[in-house]
């Protein structure tokens, strides 16, 4: 499934999957999800992996939707760059058009490389490559890019064609849900009784939300910026969060848990109002009222809004800060084998 079939099915499921205890219609669904579960086990075993040519460090999670992948890769980027390393990025490009290799450019649009990887590329200035096939992003940027000694791919939990020396697990404060697999429930493959050796788990929820033993990462909002400015990289132009306290506040978000980002600029102080749009929302039309005076939205759906077309309204982009565990990255350096760029 794709495009708006997929969110509608998803929005429908999604209330179920985040209840504690399984719902009447998630129990219909179990034999669904048992074939589900089947097809992720003969999947991870039938997989041939092969090396990319430097070390891979995998972002991913357990569960279908966000529980903070992106913010995680953003952070390790620059934790590995003031680390003395020379990091890249590969991922699969989630809702773009094409399936082949390439680098993702800063002037790139959206639709044509995936919302996530242009985020990343603007937010670190790191290589970025996408692909359907990681190995082929993997292979793609490192023969450009030979001074990159090591590669992240965002979202590879799931895809085992590419060997990987070390992992990291994300989840937010809503854990597994119900602790059914697709469609019954969140999980896209079951959660494992034990970590593997070179596997990680990382909680941006403030606080542990599964039996899996991990590590706490803090998450903040601290800054807002006009989206044309955020566009042109205008670091100066950035204003205190506590600056738009007191207005009148539309909350956009196009990501998988919106309320997660009106709680969070509440807890900073503003009064808004929340407009959830489907996750990798393509921004086509612009989906507020054309009078709508003040939008705050996520970087995220910043980078498929042109400043251009948004007329009167004034928009502020929002970034979400992800401050590490002390002591992560060394774990994660640990776990891969030396390899000089360009081996």
């Amino acid at each position: 499934m794709s495009g708006k079939p997929r969110d509608r099915l998803e929005a429908l499921l999604a209330p179920h999957w985040w209840r504690e205890r399984p719902s009447a219609l998630a129990r219909l669904l179990q034999p669904l999800a048992a074939l589900a579960g089947f097809e992720a086990t003969r999947r991870r075993r039938a997989a041939q992996a092969e090396r990319a040519p430097v070390p891979v460090i995998v972002v991913g999670n357990f569960i279908a939707g966000g529980a903070g992948k992106t913010p995680t890769v953003i952070a390790l980027v620059d934790a590995l760059r003031r680390a003395g390393r020379h990091p890249g990025v590969i991922s699969r490009g989630h809702g773009r058009s094409g399936r082949a290799a390439r680098a993702v450019e800063p002037g790139d649009r959206a639709a044509d490389v995936g919302d996530e990887p242009l985020l990343i590329r603007r937010r670190c200035g790191v290589p970025v490559w996408v692909a359907r096939q990681r190995l082929a992003a993997a292979r793609g940027l490192c023969a450009a890019h030979p001074e990159v000694d090591l590669l992240l791919a965002d979202d590879g939990l799931q895809h085992h064609a590419l060997a990987r020396d070390a992992e990291i697990a994300v989840f937010d404060e809503r854990g597994i849900g119900n602790g059914l697999l697709l469609p019954a429930g969140p999980l896209r493959e079951p959660l494992p009784r034990r970590l593997a050796p070179t596997m990680r788990v990382l909680y941006t929820g403030g606080r542990a939300s599964t039996p899996l033993p991990g590590a706490l990462a803090l998450r903040s909002v601290e800054r807002a910026w006009p989206l044309a400015d955020w566009h042109a990289g205008r670091a100066a132009a950035a204003v205190p969060l506590a600056a738009l306290r007191g207005r009148r506040l539309l909350a956009v978000a196009g990501i998988a848990a919106p309320q997660r980002f009106r709680a969070m600029l509440e807890a900073a102080g503003l009064a808004v109002e929340l407009l959830a749009l489907p996750d990798h929302a393509p921004y086509d039309e612009l989906p507020w009222p054309a009078d709508t005076a003040e939008v705050v939205t996520t970087e995220k759906d910043a980078v498929k809004i042109d400043p251009g077309r948004i007329g009167a309204t004034r928009v502020w982009v929002v970034p979400l800060d992800l401050a590490l565990p002390a002591g992560l990255v060394d774990e994660l350096l640990a776990l891969l084998p030396r390899t000089e760029p360009g081996a």
